[in-house]
């Protein structure tokens, strides 16, 4: 698999349209009725990477499923988690037995800013590219599951208020909390095998982004954070293209500009000072970067908060 055969979802309205599904009636979370979709509009193997978090809860899957560079145990298990940004194949495969059912929920990570669970999200382990095993669910786990799937639907379906936001983030937070309850019930006698480059660079990436080297040295460069892992430039930027469809650079570019939404939305801190504490010498070139990966300004980002 190279860079190049990875198609990218950047948001929940191109999934949709890729999906044949009708346009999606909030563009940053959906919950989609899997017995929904017609296996026609996967009609042939596809790798892809989401810009949003992917929450599924399948019954006879039509498909084979690879997550990173692992097979996913779609066949047996029921739910699975992903990321932003990780790379995962899908294979359509001839199936014979009963309707594909179950539910899927993305949430776009711009839903999430301003809220504690946009940080809290990214400690839940089931998110981490080392598991690639599905969730397996009781009877009882499964009804749990898909009751606060479809109150989450409800919410946004008929509700949208003031208050809306907030009970779609709790109804999410519970959600989490069961799914982390039932995966340490399964997993608890399990060694995770960790995926060592990546959950080291990320580890790396928030040292930096959250100590003084920032401010003093700027961004980190791509031949610090190969020598940090203990690898040539060359080699990390080939392997991320393959595990996630990007490179060294835009792993950097990524943590920035979560950086920069985090301060935008949650401080009073101005633009330029922002830019400053992030490692710019000039907002100006702050600024470029953000619309040019966010496409909105700083400013227009900070005021969709308010």
């Amino acid at each position: 698999m190279s860079s190049t055969d990875i198609r990218r979802i950047k948001t929940i309205s191109e999934l949709h349209e890729l999906r044949g599904l009708p346009k999606p009636e909030h563009p940053l979370i959906s919950v989609i009725d899997l017995g929904s979709i017609n296996g026609s509009h996967m009609s042939e193997p596809m790798t892809l990477v989401y810009d949003f978090y992917m929450i599924a809860l399948k019954r006879n899957c039509h498909a084979k499923f690879r997550y990173g560079q692992q097979e996913y145990d779609f066949d047996e298990g029921v739910m699975s988690f992903m990321s932003p940004n990780q790379v995962f194949g899908i294979e359509p495969r001839d199936y014979a037995g009963p309707r594909q059912t179950g539910w899927i929920m993305l949430i776009h990570p711009d839903f999430l800013w301003n809220t504690p669970l946009a940080k809290a999200i990214r400690q839940y382990e089931f998110f981490d590219y080392s598991v690639n095993e599905a969730l397996f669910l009781s009877e009882k786990e499964e009804a749990t599951i898909t009751g606060i799937l479809k109150n989450i639907k409800d919410e946004y379906h008929n509700n949208i208020d003031k208050f809306s936001q907030d009970i779609i983030i709790s109804q999410i937070e519970v959600l989490l909390n069961y799914s982390d309850r039932f995966y340490h019930r399964q997993f608890i006698t399990r060694k995770v095998t960790n995926h060592k480059i990546l959950n080291r660079l990320e580890d790396i990436l928030e040292e930096y982004f959250n100590g003084d080297d920032l401010t003093e040295k700027g961004l980190p460069s791509v031949q610090y954070i190969a020598e940090k892992l203990n690898v040539s430039p060359n080699y990390l930027s080939s392997l991320l293209k393959v595990l996630t469809g990007q490179s060294t650079q835009q792993h950097i570019h990524q943590k920035l500009i979560a950086k920069a939404k985090e301060r935008l939305s949650t401080t009073d801190l101005s633009v330029s000072e922002i830019a400053y504490a992030l490692g710019f010498e000039h907002p100006q070139s702050f600024s470029k970067l953000f619309k040019s990966k966010t496409n909105l300004s700083p400013l227009e980002f900070r005021k969709s908060f308010n």
